[in-house]
């Protein structure tokens, strides 16, 4: 037995019943004739149920029957009356709360007739009335009572407790989930205005340094690219950190992009020397499903300036079977860069794109096509709100 495990409520709930039960009763028995004298022995019987109060958590059922029966044995020797149940009534309570109710039920029974017969039996004491056996039933009745409604509510406020530990778990989990979200979305939103207005530039530098020398007239409409391209990537990255704002502060006027900035991204490609075939077809479109499929095409429609080598492009985007489905290909190359790899498994562009779709319960498949160039085909599920057809 651990006895550090003792608290100081324990022993000071033994010693205050000690006190109760073997001073009181002392000092009680003075005035008590025609009984036994209260010697060293009766003392011990005193003081052996508050001592086992002190092991009342480990041993809550020993203490009980200790107590019960030390306490029996007080009475039926004989010795003065008194409170001499204060250690029993603590060690009863001790026993119910923890979980021992057969046990503690069953000393109430015991008791009942323990000491309410007993000692007509042995000390040959007189019958008790029906005013003392009534009495002593709804005695015990009520402490059986008070102790079912403080156990009751120690196991309420415990599965309060439990219930708000759980709740602050699922709560913290939701939010590392939630933020986990919001990082990936921000990542791919970064990754699609960063390496789309990025490649534009970086292939419009290079036609620029190419024609420098032998058709310098052609250096402007490049430098001209290049300027538009950067001032729209500095305000679609102003629009993805503003989403970052906490809420209450200023928020950005300027509208998401959406499939009608299409044109816009056609219009940026052409400016490469790409000949781009675009079709959109006009539908009511869910905000998700508006903003991931801008972002599809424009990832794709990258794809092609940086990996491609392609000469020209079609872009076919409209609905099918409550679906938004979206098309992109290209006469390119058939071998796939590092950026172009078939499926979930390629480069970030194509995890991108892929994450956007599933995030909306669709699909998206990447890969080379059979006569050659690379195609992208994504289907969004057109099944919330839609907004006002564009």
């Amino acid at each position: 037995m651990d006895w550090r495990s003792i608290r100081r409520v324990d022993i000071a709930l033994a010693v205050l019943a000690a006190v109760v039960q073997i001073g009181i009763t002392a000092r009680l028995a003075r005035h008590h004739e025609h009984v036994r004298a209260l010697d060293v022995f009766g003392y011990l019987l005193l003081a052996a149920g508050p001592a086992a109060l002190l092991v009342r958590r480990m041993q809550p059922v020993p203490v009980l029957m200790l107590a019960f029966a030390t306490t029996l044995g007080y009475v039926l020797l004989g010795y003065p009356g008194g409170p001499i149940w204060a250690g029993l009534i603590v060690a009863f309570g001790t026993a119910l709360m923890a979980g021992h109710r057969i046990a503690a039920c069953c000393s109430l029974l015991a008791g009942y007739l323990g000491f309410l017969w007993l000692p007509v039996l042995v000390a040959g004491q007189p019958v008790p009335s029906a005013w003392a056996a009534g009495g002593l039933a709804a005695w015990l009745l009520f402490l059986l009572a008070g102790a079912e409604l403080i156990r009751n509510r120690r196991a309420f406020a415990q599965a309060s407790r439990q219930r708000a530990i759980e709740e602050q778990r699922s709560a913290h989990e939701a939010a590392q989930r939630q933020a986990s979200e919001e990082r990936l979305g921000i990542a791919r939103d970064l990754h699609d205005v960063v390496a789309h207005s990025l490649s534009l530039i970086n292939v419009q530098a290079g036609v620029a340094l190419e024609l420098m020398d032998q058709r310098p007239e052609q250096v402007r409409t490049a430098l001209t690219a290049i300027k538009q391209a950067s001032r729209e990537a500095l305000v679609d990255v102003q629009s993805v950190l503003d989403s970052l704002r906490r809420p209450g502060e200023e928020v950005p006027l300027a509208p998401a992009p959406g499939l009608r900035d299409v044109t816009e991204l056609v219009r940026r490609a052409e400016a490469t020397g790409l000949r781009v075939d675009v079709r959109v077809t006009p539908a009511a479109l869910p905000r998700g499903a508006d903003a991931a499929g801008y972002r599809i095409v424009q990832e794709a429609l990258t794809n092609v300036v940086r990996h491609a080598g392609a000469s020209s492009a079609r872009i076919r985007v409209g609905p099918d079977d409550g679906a938004l489905v979206i098309e992109v290909e290209d006469d390119g190359a058939e071998r796939a860069g590092p950026s172009r790899g078939g499926g979930s498994g390629g480069g970030r562009g194509i995890r991108g794109m892929t994450e956007r779709a599933a995030a909306l319960g669709g699909q998206l498949a990447a890969g080379p096509r059979p006569g050659g160039g690379f195609a992208v085909r994504a289907r969004l599920p057109l099944e919330t709100e839609p907004l006002e057809p564009r």
